[in-house]
């Protein structure tokens, strides 16, 4: 077997083959690729951008909720299902043998950005703005991969250039350090930055802009405040970053559940997603499901909540939200019907839980079946407000205005028992964070809160008298055996 590196060559060119997830995606065949025949036209450089694109999206379709949620408090086993076949993430019961999915794929999706890089500066454009912008997609992609990739296994093998050789001293490569990967990080952001010819948002909100990269600069910052003793410094860039993207075309919308229906992808809270749609990509894996032993049948269940359910297929029924969790939704939260429904049954007089079930993703109904082509919105403006809360408490200042802009949206004509005000930086953190949970669940957030803010020991069940080399996912054998140089992650 060849290592990682040596398995990306050539790969972009296959993937440019595929179709795409909007109109603009749409590629031409093209009949013969190679490296001196494929970077010659701006045709060319626009395919090479959406095969990168459709590569990221067979991430999310998955493993970007596996990484970002799997492992908080969040979900527990559906019952009437095989524990062996999901234990690895909500159980954390990870191991070389059984790590999760592995980087592979991500790398490809570096090394996609990294031929973009390399090869499109050598292409002639009509309108140079047009090459600086596919320019800063492919740095920002770069940058947002090594992100997700660094907050799940540390230290990483840092790639700038496109492997196109099989010199074992240039494919064969050691970890660098985290700081460095946040180095890389920071300097490909101040790119993409630097190339956006605007501020706008594109049409559906599926490709990198610079309010979306704004909102990435953020959560980078964030992170390095907390966990790599950026302090005051990074805090105040994060600001700086939300200050930028609340000049865009943003806002918060008055419904929260229309944030998340299927016939308003796009809309003007989203700032970046990653588009699905019937006919042109693969679903969604989503996970919180009814198991076909766990259909509800009136007169146990009501009818109006059975309607909204059927039809039962379409979602993965492997697990479902913990109670631990459900329970501290207020009754007064708009939030909570909108992000689960809680199925009791009565039978002979006695009312009994049978499971929860979540409502942000509904998928499309088709022809009888539930299919899930659903967007996965990697940030939106209520994450950014939120954000914006979080760096402001952690200078102390105070976050009210920022938290009471999402709780007004959340409680509705019920807020004043709910607004929030301003306490220690302590008891504000664990506000905030809390507000997260509420607000951003199922999103694929929540084990980056946790651990951005020093509570995943805490505050997953599972991982109580843990240590920290436990919240960084371990490398699996499969990738041990490809890349020689590299080590194992500590505690594994």
């Amino acid at each position: 077997m060849k290592p990682i590196t040596r398995k990306l060559i050539g790969t972009l060119m296959a993937i440019a083959m595929f179709s795409a997830c909007t109109d603009d995606l749409t590629l031409k065949p093209i009949s013969q690729i190679t490296n001196t025949s494929f970077w010659t036209s701006p045709e060319e450089a626009r395919g090479a951008l959406n095969g990168m694109y459709v590569r990221m999206r067979t991430q999310a379709a998955t493993n970007f909720f596996i990484w970002g949620e799997a492992r908080s408090e969040i979900w527990v086993q559906n019952f009437g299902f095989d524990p062996s076949i999901n234990f690895y993430p909500f159980t954390n019961a990870l191991s070389r043998v059984n790590p999760g999915p592995d980087w592979t794929a991500m790398y490809s999706v570096v090394h996609d950005a990294n031929l973009i890089l390399k090869y499109v500066p050598t292409i002639a454009f009509t309108a140079e703005a047009e090459k600086n912008e596919i320019l800063a997609q492919a740095y920002a992609m770069r940058a947002f991969t090594y992100f997700m990739m660094t907050k799940t296994w540390g230290d990483l093998i840092l790639i700038d250039q496109p492997t196109e050789g099989f010199d074992p001293a240039t494919i064969y490569k050691e970890r660098s350090p985290q700081t460095e990967v946040f180095a890389m990080i920071k300097k490909d952001i101040e790119s993409a930055l630097a190339l956006f010819p605007t501020n706008t948002i594109p049409t559906g909100r599926v490709r990198w802009s610079k309010p979306a990269l704004n909102a990435f600069k953020a959560d980078v910052f964030l992170w390095t405040a907390k966990k790599l003793n950026g302090g005051a410094a990074d805090f105040n860039t994060a600001l700086t970053a939300i200050a930028e993207v609340e000049k865009s075309d943003v806002q918060l919308l008055s419904d929260f559940s229309q944030v998340f229906a299927f016939g308003n992808k796009g809309n003007k809270e989203v700032i970046l997603a990653v588009r699905f749609a019937e006919g042109e990509s693969t679903g969604r894996s989503v996970f919180g499901g009814v198991t076909a032993l766990a259909a509800p049948t009136a007169p146990f269940t009501p009818q109006s909540v059975i309607d909204k359910l059927l039809p039962y297929s379409g979602k993965d029924g492997y697990w479902q939200m913990s109670r631990e969790v459900t329970k501290q939704f207020n009754d007064d939260d708009i939030r909570k019907n909108a992000t689960f429904i809680e199925v009791n049954q009565t039978k002979d007089g006695v009312t009994s839980f049978l499971y929860n079930i979540d409502q942000k993703w509904p998928g499309l109904i088709t022809g009888g079946v539930r299919v899930m082509y659903d967007d996965l919105i990697l940030y939106r403006y209520a994450d950014v407000i939120l954000m914006k809360a979080e760096a402001q408490n952690g200078l102390g200042q105070d976050p009210s205005e920022a938290m009471n802009l999402i709780r007004k949206r959340a409680y509705g004509t019920k807020f004043a028992a709910h607004t929030f005000v301003n306490g220690t930086k302590a008891a504000n953190d664990e506000a905030i964070l809390q507000e997260r949970l509420f607000e951003l669940t199922q999103e694929g957030k929540r084990w980056w809160d946790l651990v951005r803010f020093g509570k995943a020991l805490e505050k997953v069940p599972l991982l109580k008298g843990k240590t920290e080399n436990d919240l960084l996912f371990p490398l699996g054998e499969t990738i041990l055996s490809l890349e020689p140089l590299v080590k194992q992650n500590p505690g594994y």
